[in-house]
Order: structure tokens, then sequence, then C-alpha cells
């Protein structure tokens, strides 16, 4: 990795590199309607994901559905309450929720209305390795920063996501499984689906406008975080891109998450001490 490689002519070069061989130079009323219904199925996506993955929706849910069957309420969530693993299934739901919208619902769209492969959209290894010390450069800031962070006591209570992950390495596993599908889910819908959908219109453009929706899911979180989305989501574009897959975004995600939440275990409960409860 040389330093001209972060001239910003070495950056409009590579921009200038994604448009000459993505932009489709033929556009036609059939190219115009696949692209009009795979944004329609990316804006359903995102409204679904943000509307449907809180704890509170599931736990309606449940109570309508025990309505709908005639069976109390109070004796559903009592019976709940007495299971093992109940204070994980609103995050389980969550991560459901996000591999639904994100994942397998882009994926029916590509395969079977698009009629094109899923490896087109970035679900294969392509170039990650030619590209390797990129992700690596991304992603050892963050960790770093994780890491100092980790010694506040605030930083220790937010993270895991999942309270109960220190209880046993049961929960720690479960948690960790749940949040690694949420980032796989996650960069398919952004650096896969979306951004591809758009390449061949909009060439190198469609980084930007994939970092718009990208920005906006990070509107709950700290302003710090969401800023730092706008790059983290255009340099990760332009990987994906570059690599022709979404498995080096996924690994930069999970590394860093990972990160977080052991450090914050550590400077916090601790890790598990047991496999069990």
């Amino acid at each position: 990795m040389k330093l001209s490689h972060f001239h910003p002519q070495a950056f409009l070069a590579v921009l200038d590199k994604i448009d000459q061989e993505s932009m489709s130079k033929a556009w036609n009323t059939r190219q115009r309607n696949k692209l009009f219904v795979a944004l329609l199925v990316a804006a359903t996506c995102l409204l679904f994901v943000n509307y449907v993955k809180n704890g509170s929706f599931f736990f309606a849910m449940i109570k309508q559905l025990s309505i709908w069957s005639g069976v109390s309420p109070r004796a559903i969530f009592q019976e709940m309450r007495g299971q093992q693993y109940y204070s994980i299934y609103p995050q389980a739901w969550w991560g459901l929720v996000n591999v639904i919208g994100y994942l397998l619902v882009p994926m029916i769209c590509v395969k079977w209305f698009m009629k094109e492969q899923l490896s087109d959209y970035g679900l294969q290894w392509g170039e990650v390795a030619d590209h390797k010390w990129w992700y690596v450069l991304l992603a050892s800031p963050i960790m770093v920063f994780a890491i100092l962070v980790s010694f506040r006591q605030d930083f220790s209570t937010h993270y895991p996501f999942y309270p109960l992950a220190y209880r046993s390495w049961v929960d720690l596993l479960l948690w960790e499984c749940i949040y690694i599908s949420q980032f796989i889910a996650i960069e398919f819908f952004f650096r896969g689906f979306l951004i591809n959908v758009l390449k061949p219109r909009l060439g190198s453009l469609s980084i930007l406008v994939m970092c718009l929706p990208y920005v906006m899911i990070h509107f709950p979180k700290p302003w710090l975080e969401s800023t730092g989305a706008i790059l983290f989501g255009l340099f990760l574009g332009i990987l994906a891109l570059r690599s022709r897959s979404i498995w080096g975004g996924v690994l930069v995600h999970v590394t860093i998450a990972l990160t977080m939440d052991i450090a914050a275990l550590l400077q916090g409960r601790g890790l598990p001490n047991a496999f069990l409860p």
C-alpha cells in the first residue's frame, strides 16, 4: 500500500474505473422497470425493518396472537418469563426482522423477479484478498478506539446490546450469532443489493446514493456514530464494487463488533465462566 494511493487523484481514478466498468450504455424500458421495482422493494424493506424490529412490536404481536387463539396473554407471558432464555427473545426477533428485510426479500427480488445471479450482487468471495489491507486499515482505528473507550463505565453498560451476554457462554454465543447475522443482512442490502441495482445507471454515484439510507438507519445512535457512517459507508461501498463482494465488509463489521463486546465484558462483568447458567 503506497502513499500515492491516498492522493485525491487516486481516489477519483478509482471512481472513474468503476464508471468505465459498470455504467450501461443502453437504457431501455425493461431496465427502467427492473430498477423501479428494485428500488420500491428497497424502500419497503427499510420501512418494514424500521417499524417491526423493536421488542415492543414483538410482544404486541405475541399478545395479539394469543388473543386470536383464545389464550390468555397473561398466561402466555407468564410461561415465557419462566423460560431460561426469555431475555434474548427481543434480540432474536430484531435479528430475524433484519435478516428478512435486508437479506431474504432482496435475494428473492434478485433471483425471481430480476432473474439475475446472487453472486453478481456480492454473494461471492470475489477479490476480497486483493483488497485485504484496505479492510484492515478501515477496521484498525475503530478497534483501537473501542478498546480505549471500553474503560468508560457507560461503554461497558451499553455493550453488548444483550444485557445477559455475560451470564454464560451459551448466552454470549447465541447473541453473537444474532449480531453477526444482521451484519450479513445489512451488508448485502446496502453494499450488495442496493449499490449493484443502481450501478448500471449511476456508476460510482451509486455509492453515495447507497450512503443516504445507510446514514439514516444510524440516526437513533449518537451523532458521532451517524457522522462516521458516511465515510464508513463510502469506503465500504467502493471496496464492495472493487472486490465484487460483501464479505470484506462483513468481516470488518464483525471484527469491530466482537472487539467492542469483548472489551466491554472484560471491563464490566467479565466473560462467562460457565457454559450454562
